[in-house]
């Protein structure tokens, strides 16, 4: 697994890839499960899950976590907290890939490439083939609706959904 640190009853279904470069740090939680095989969520995965910590990228999951077929790629901070589900397709993405300027980006200037943390709460569900976009904070028990862009800061029990994803409903929770 790459120096990959990973906790206890780690549960793999398929073949994801998961890797690390040399001064990257990729963490995952016990209990965590992750689906890449086509069949494991009827939902319909149409790619293997894809973790990949590159640079001085650091990605955290915490223990009891669900993903399913989904990319998680950083070069900056993703922070994924305990019991959180991500849905089918879902793609978690800390920077732009390329350099937005045509000129360093035709030179290839990979130093120029922006990046900005992502935290992702507690206990959150993110509906499948939603994005989520580099700066991005979803708060504790929040539902991140199927097919939703989210960019930006979303408090702790709401559900956002949309392109571009907005606040739709107030979670109320009876603990």
């Amino acid at each position: 697994m790459n120096k990959v640190i990973y906790g206890k009853n780690l549960s793999l279904i398929g073949l994801p890839v998961i890797f690390k470069q040399k001064n990257a740090r990729l963490n995952i939680g016990s209990n965590c499960t992750i689906k890449s095989d086509f069949l494991s969520n009827l939902v319909g995965l149409f790619q293997r899950t894809i973790i990949v910590a590159r640079a001085e990228g650091i990605i955290e999951i915490g223990d009891n976590v669900g993903i399913s077929g989904a990319t998680i790629y950083s070069r900056n901070r993703i922070e994924i907290g305990s019991y959180t589900n991500i849905g089918g397709n879902v793609k978690i993405l800390d920077n732009d890939f390329h350099p937005i300027d045509p000129e360093k980006r035709r030179e290839n200037d990979v130093d120029s490439i922006d990046s900005r943390p992502i935290k992702i709460g507690t206990n959150v569900f993110i509906g499948c083939n939603s994005i989520i976009l580099k700066g991005s904070e979803i708060g504790d028990n929040c539902v991140i609706g199927a097919g939703s862009v989210v960019s930006g800061k979303f408090p702790d029990n709401t559900v956002v959904a949309g392109n571009p994803a907005r606040v739709v409903k107030t979670l109320s929770l009876k603990i």
